[in-house]
């Protein structure tokens, strides 16, 4: 390659990071795909049991709001840690009274996004627009 196509190519790349323009090429390389609850992360047999019994009566458009929710706060992280939040919904750790479980966690979101929006897809609306729910 020669010396002009390099400058021309740096100039670009600036250029496109000043104003925002680069577009994210792992995006394209490597597209986004959809977790469960179960699979999402490693959890004891017994753990994954309570999850199911949890989230049973969740229609299939509830849990897929509820993953991407869990996708965008934690990348599916249980343990994940921001400050005063925890877990994979990221909670506030006083919600979760000390018990920072997976079946624990679960629950404790499926009651937050009940008594705050009503559903699971109501609360990813909300994440959409304020990027926090």
């Amino acid at each position: 390659m020669s010396k002009f196509k390099i400058k021309i190519a740096t100039l670009l790349l600036l250029f496109g990071f000043s104003f925002g323009t680069l577009t994210d090429v792992t995006a394209n390389l490597m597209p986004e795909t959809t977790t469960t609850a179960q699979a999402s992360s490693k959890v004891s047999k017994s753990q994954a049991k309570k999850i199911a019994e949890i989230n049973k009566n969740l229609s299939k458009k509830q849990r897929s709001a509820k993953n991407w929710i869990a996708k965008r706060e934690s990348g599916y992280n249980y343990s994940a840690r921001n400050g005063r939040c925890y877990g994979r919904y990221q909670l506030l750790k006083s919600y979760l009274h000390g018990d920072y479980s997976p079946a624990n966690q679960e629950r404790v979101a499926n009651n937050y996004v009940s008594g705050r929006y009503g559903t699971w897809t109501k609360a990813k609306r909300f994440w959409q627009s304020h990027h926090w729910y």
